[in-house]
């Protein structure tokens, strides 16, 4: 038998588009160690009125018991004096009776971050899955490792977020039922679930073109999930039982293996309400097969890139004029697309050059020699043919270590040279950091070191995160053996982030060589 990173992968291929995520609790309790809904209750409920006591009260409906915990709950949060500071910060916005267990709630996931991933048994699977670039993430859990996960995906927020904007189906994160820096958004009470569930049929609508045109693959959810049958229930609906076949192993279900079953994938049907939806079922304990079989059918351009492109054209059709600005550019630049009313043609540039020798070397070759602190290359050559070539279309490129060595040590001795470099040269210390992480590195990672941040994040975030630190934080030799071992990520065949990894190897040619 086929290993199951094969069987899923000629699944996968079969598709005529990317791949999307359905991600669910089971998935936050494998990398974060979070609790289940029970255990998450529990740890607001009182000594003298354990989570049985509500759930008995709401008569097993767990929203109910949701909604009554969250009335008692309310009583003690505005008068115990260990939610004083609480109080202090979010009682002006507690409008509701179930704001006091939302807040908490909220403040609890706040602190359940990529860092305890990285520390858990799954450790490898996570660097996995943050190499992926998949269109998109669809998911019911409140907390942010999905957007830590995938930090350059646009996020959707809730169902009335989703329900009255206008997602592009790829680099994007739908966070159904809320997210914990909403703390309004939590689908947590019966009556959150009585308004999501109204309004659930709308949802499908919106999400029929993923689920008939994407494979979707669930992570972290049981068959007989509620959540996952609603849904499932309501794009039936909406496409009918005679084109439920359309849905054909676009549905793919994981299913942990306890230890008493085989490794397997199958195909098989969830009936739902008397529809028979044929589904594709993956029973394993080893998730790093699911993500290398994603990984194996990935798209060479990046999700982000693709949405912003998407997003700039449905832009023109709907305003109806395009005549504003036209812009090319390469990849490493598009942390500039704000200013860009349409772009267009992102990609790899053909290079047909008459010229033989140093004209070759490209950007790869600089960054190999940098890495390896080569001494190979004349640096009067690659100053005065090689820099312009490479780095046309990027400033992620070396050139203080040519600057250095062709004995231009200073501002000054550039000043003097006459070399037409300053694309590369003069460039500000901003530009090595990626706008979408700083929030991110200023709530988790200022006080941090660059070990803090190596021993906390996937490598892809950490070859963003590490540009914010002060240089005096920057260990150079230990940031040179960090990009010497993901030296494959720098190239954008193998790494939906090989802009961040570029961008860090230039940051450190800078702080090595530079002034």
């Amino acid at each position: 038998m086929e290993p199951i990173d094969q069987q899923l992968g000629e699944i996968l291929k079969s598709r005529n588009s990317g791949p999307f995520l359905f991600i669910g609790s089971g998935f936050s309790r494998r990398y974060l160690g979070l609790e289940d809904w029970k255990g998450l209750l529990q740890r607001f409920c009182s000594a003298n009125r354990p989570f049985e006591y509500f759930l008995a009260s709401g008569n097993g409906s767990y929203p109910i018991a949701a909604k009554l915990l969250a009335r008692d709950f309310h009583e003690r949060w505005w008068s115990l004096p260990e939610y004083e500071a609480s109080r202090a910060r979010y009682g002006a916005t507690a409008n509701h009776e179930s704001s006091a267990l939302r807040i908490e709630i909220c403040e609890y996931l706040k602190t359940l971050d990529q860092s305890v991933a990285m520390q858990s048994p799954y450790a490898h699977e996570v660097e996995l899955l943050a190499s992926l670039n998949v269109d998109g993430v669809i998911t019911t859990n409140w907390d942010m490792f999905l957007e830590q996960i995938f930090p350059d995906y646009r996020v959707y927020v809730g169902q009335n977020e989703l329900l009255f904007a206008n997602p592009q189906e790829i680099g994007e994160i739908y966070k159904i039922h809320g997210g914990c820096n909403s703390i309004d958004s939590l689908v947590l009470t019966s009556d959150d679930y009585d308004l999501f569930s109204d309004r659930n049929v709308y949802l499908a609508a919106k999400l029929i073109t993923v689920f008939v045109e994407h494979p979707v693959v669930f992570l972290g959810y049981s068959l007989s999930d509620e959540n996952i049958q609603g849904l499932l229930r309501s794009i039936s609906l909406c496409i009918g039982k005679e084109q439920v076949e359309k849905l054909r192993r676009n549905l793919i279900f994981v299913k942990r293996n306890d230890g008493s079953e085989v490794d397997s994938v199958s195909d098989t049907y969830f009936t739902v309400d008397g529809v028979q939806i044929p589904i594709v079922l993956v029973t394993t304990d080893d998730f790093s097969s699911v993500y290398r079989a994603l990984d194996a059918t990935k798209r060479k351009i990046p999700a982000r890139v693709l949405r912003l492109c998407k997003e700039q054209m449905y832009e023109v059709v709907k305003s109806g004029s395009p005549e504003k600005k036209l812009c090319v550019v390469g990849m490493d630049e598009l942390a500039k697309a704000k200013d860009i009313e349409f772009l267009v043609g992102v990609g790899v540039i053909s290079k047909e050059l008459s010229e033989v020798g140093y004209s070759m070397i490209d950007a790869n070759a600089l960054i190999t020699d940098l890495l390896d602190n080569g001494t190979g290359y004349d640096p009067g050559q690659i100053l005065a043919q090689v820099i312009r070539v490479a780095g046309r279309n990027s400033k992620n490129i070396p050139v203080f270590k040519y600057l250095n060595e062709a004995g231009i040590k200073t501002l000054a001795d550039y000043n003097k040279s006459g070399l037409d470099l300053d694309k590369w040269v003069l460039r500000p210390i901003k530009e090595y950091r990626s706008t979408s992480y700083a929030t991110p590195f200023r709530r988790n990672f200022r006080s941090a070191s660059m070990v803090e941040i190596l021993d906390s994040c996937t490598p892809e975030n950490a070859a963003a995160y590490i540009p914010f630190l002060s240089a005096e934080k920057i260990e150079l030799e230990r940031l040179r053996g960090f990009l010497i071992s993901n030296r494959a990520k720098m190239d954008y065949s193998v790494s939906s982030y090989a802009s961040s990894f570029r961008k860090l190897a230039s940051l450190f040619d800078r702080l090595r060589w530079g002034w």
